[in-house]
């Protein structure tokens, strides 16, 4: 995918990597994954963003050029990845939520022994990089660069479907705001698209306005799910 593709606004990116292919060629082989769920985040100017509150060395990738890979560990157990978009220095991203695995699906059941299903390999962002391989060693990829290792294909034309809108999982505060922030795209009815669960305040110990998909946004706590994780 070119890297003028990505350098739009977070919203219109996300909405545009449905049906995007997201492909790991690692040493043990390539596993691609079609994205059926996704959430945008904003940056400086999304109070769900662990960017909000500015640069800091785990946020500093978001803050360069599109087309890189942001990872991030959450919880003290999962690797989550996003891809940085938008103009230079906005530190806007795309939590790629949920897909279903089209290529490597043994490589990705090996990865991912407690799955239940296939349609389970990567249904939800700990999930989605698990089965990819994704981990630390990957956040800054350029995945635009000819000689990526990861790397995105654009969708296929005519094969999506009806795609839903709605608030993003598990984000508390102000960014939780679902008529605010519905910035959560998914695939309607794909088996493969996580489940929604709302943003729990760990201050107030009560369950945020609205509905959410992406966690420990910046300035707001989030449930303790895999599932629930964004940038």
């Amino acid at each position: 995918m070119p890297r003028v593709a990505l350098q739009e606004d977070a919203v219109r990116v996300a909405a545009g990597l449905l049906g995007a292919r997201v492909v790991h060629e690692s040493d043990d082989g390539p596993v691609a994954v079609r994205l059926t769920e996704v959430e945008a985040y904003a940056g400086l100017r999304d109070p769900g963003s662990h960017a909000f509150r500015g640069p800091t060395p785990r946020t500093r990738i978001m803050f360069g050029p599109a087309g890189f890979l942001y990872v991030y560990f959450t919880y003290g157990m999962h690797w989550c990845a996003n891809v940085v978009c938008g103009p230079d220095g906005e530190a806007s991203a795309v939590l790629l939520r949920a897909g279903e695995v089209v290529t490597g699906a043994s490589l990705a059941r090996a990865r991912r022994p407690a799955s239940r299903s296939d349609a389970d390999l990567a249904r939800g962002p700990a999930r989605l990089a698990a089965a990819l391989g994704l981990a630390r060693v990957h956040d800054g990829t350029d995945l635009c660069a000819p000689t990526a290792r990861v790397w995105l294909e654009p969708a296929d034309d005519g094969r999506l479907g009806p795609v839903n809108v709605g608030p993003r999982v598990g984000v508390a505060g102000a960014g939780g705001d679902g008529t605010v922030f519905p910035w959560r795209f998914w695939l309607a009815g794909d088996p493969t698209v996580s489940v929604y669960r709302p943003g729990i305040s760990r201050r107030r110990g009560v369950v945020a306005g609205g509905r959410l998909s992406g966690g420990e946004p910046a300035g707001a706590g989030a449930g303790r799910d895999e599932r629930t994780a964004g940038p």
